[in-house]
């Protein structure tokens, strides 16, 4: 963990807050429209996970009216988020969290909704990760964790910038959504006995929907 820490130093923290309002702002109130639509929670508990300057539970709280907790390590990314939550005028429906996805501070059972998207990527145990996710997810919950840019046109658009202001992005983005890194993922969450689950790998991106059975701790 500690040398991906360092990308989310202050000077870390302000590129990526840089970056998510202005070419990657159109992306958060897509990826929020597909999150409900697809799922149709508007009410009760979201936790966004690895939430860094906010932008994706901004986007979930202003389509809904779900209270959102955004949880992030990082007290750089926190800063980032209070005042970009503040200027949305939503500080009474988002609150930041300080916490790690491999222990997360919250009680079993407590989300309707778990979302995050770009942070699984730079988890160091996936195991871990998903057994705490599975663990806070209420009975009938669901998760939506992953990577894209919401839609084909989107993922196009930024892909090409991305990929002119630094050509390593190409390879590194091509890692993440992988038909390998898929298969990875999907064994991760056999192993740890995940009994319900969904991974999405198109247009919207690479996301994973777990559905969380009644009564059900992970053996």
């Amino acid at each position: 963990m500690a040398e991906n820490r360092k990308k989310f130093d202050k000077k870390g923290a302000g590129n990526m807050d840089e970056i998510a309002k202005t070419l990657f702002a159109p992306i958060y109130p897509m990826i929020a429209q597909n999150i409900i639509d697809r799922f149709g929670i508007t009410e009760g508990i979201c936790i966004d996970l690895g939430s860094g300057p906010a932008s994706l539970a901004i986007a979930v709280a202003a389509q809904s009216d779900l209270e959102v907790i955004a949880l992030d390590f990082s007290d750089h990314m926190h800063e980032a988020a209070s005042r970009n939550i503040a200027d949305a005028g939503l500080s009474g429906r988002i609150r930041l969290l300080r916490g790690d996805v491999h222990d997360i501070p919250l009680a079993d059972d407590t989300a309707d909704l778990i979302i995050s998207r770009g942070s699984m990527f730079f988890w160091d145990d996936v195991h871990r990760a998903f057994r705490e996710i599975y663990r806070v997810l209420k009975p009938d919950g669901r998760t939506y964790i992953g990577g894209g840019f919401g839609n084909r046109e989107l993922r196009d658009s930024i892909s090409a910038e991305m990929i002119r202001r630094n050509p390593d992005w190409k390879e590194f983005n091509r890692k993440n959504i992988s038909p390998e890194n898929v298969a990875r993922f999907r064994t991760v969450l056999e192993e740890i006995g995940v009994p319900s689950f969904d991974i999405i790998h198109g247009d919207e991106g690479f996301w994973i929907v777990i559905a969380k059975t009644t009564g059900g701790a992970l053996p």
